[in-house]
This record gives structure tokens, sequence and C-alpha cells, in this order.
């Protein structure tokens, strides 16, 4: 099989298995999406979904957000980890949306990057999930699958989002994106992978990869 062959194969598999994506993180606009990216960082989708209602129930506006306290924000988003840094993120950028933005997210990813606590992987989830700009956010389930699937040497997620690009057609990243990593959570895990269930894998796996997996399952 070749590349184009292999890629040709994830695409449509992927479309197959899911023609409608779900937006993993639940939120009604770009800044409650831009609050819950940052959250996410080291925390589930599915902590998250659990504690952003309660913050959003305070304040669902940089408007409202800067009313409240960085104590405040802490209390409410410890379960998520990292919330000093977060809480102070959260309150900082609301400030700067007010200031510098009239209190609206902006559509640009130089501008998401000059946040406090909004890097390259936020502001690709932002322009693409909530403004339909094309960008290819890599989490650790795209960064594992690029890798298992032959697709990217592995070595940091620079270096696999410049791989998504160069290989995938730039009108599928947006869907893309989030299907692979439904695919990664489903049938492709870090932990408990089950080969057997993984079709993408075991049909364009990585030679090493899959002679590593058989190893293990067969002592």
């Amino acid at each position: 099989m070749t590349k184009q062959e292999r890629v040709t194969f994830v695409i449509n598999t992927l479309k197959e298995l899911y023609p409608e994506i779900p937006i993993p993180l639940n939120h009604k606009d770009p800044y409650t999406l831009l609050i819950a990216v940052l959250l996410s960082a080291q925390c589930t989708d599915v902590r998250v979904n659990q504690i952003t209602p309660l913050l959003f129930a305070k304040a669902d506006n940089p408007y409202d957000m800067i009313k409240m306290s960085i104590e405040e924000i802490k209390e409410i988003i410890r379960p998520c980890g990292l919330s000093p840094m977060k809480s102070k993120g959260i309150h900082g950028l609301s400030h700067i949306l007010i200031d510098k933005h009239g209190g609206e997210v902006p559509q640009s990813f130089d501008y998401l990057e000059e946040l406090p606590a909004v890097g390259h992987k936020t502001a690709s989830v932002v322009m693409s999930q909530a403004f339909g700009v094309p960008a290819f956010p890599v989490d650790t389930h795209i960064h594992r699958l690029m890798y298992r699937w032959n697709l990217s040497n592995g070595k940091n997620v620079v270096q696999t989002e410049k791989d998504a690009k160069r290989i995938f057609p730039k009108e599928t990243w947006n869907d893309l994106h989030l299907q692979m990593i439904w695919y990664g959570r489903e049938y492709s895990p870090a932990r408990g992978w089950d080969l057997e269930q993984d079709v993408i894998t075991k049909t364009v796996g990585k030679k090493s990869v899959l002679d590593t997996y058989y190893k293990k399952t067969s002592r």
C-alpha cells in the first residue's frame, strides 16, 4: 500500500465510522469553547463537561467572568487540575478580550495565542470548531495514531501537526482531527488496546508497532 493509498483508506474509514461528528467539549459560543479547551489541558473532556456548567452558571462571558475573583474561579475549576494557572489565565484573557477585542473572541491565531494560558493547540481548536477555519490541533490521541499509522515519526506534536497538514487535504482537516480523536478513544487507545478492533492500524500500521503488539500479546 502506498502512502497515498493509506491516507485515502484512513479518510474513507473515518468518514464511514463518523459521518456525524460530535464536538467533545460542550459549549454555546466561541468564548465558552475557549474556556472549555483551556480547562481541558491535562484533564479529560468528561471532567471538563462536568465542571463548565458550574462555571458558566456564574459567568459565561468575559464581562461576568472578571466580576469573579481568581480565587472564586480556582475553587470551581479545581477538579480540572492546574487550577492556579488556569484561573489566572481565564481571568486575564477575559480582561484582554474586553480591553482589546470588544468582549469578543478574535478570529485570529496570532491574537488567540497572545492570550494568557492559550497555546497553539487551544487556538487551533477554537479557530477550527468555533470559526470553521482549517486547522489541525494535535492532542495525545492524534499524536499516537499518526505514529501508529506510520504517517509521522512521533517525535513531538509540532512535527505531527506539520505532517498531518502536509499529508491530508486542507478541506478534510476540521472533520478529520475530530474523527481521529473519537477513533483513538474508541478503537486505538493507549491502554487496553485490542488490535483486532482497530481496523485502521491493523491495515496501515507501522510494522514495528504491529510487531511489538504481537510480541506482547503472544506471551
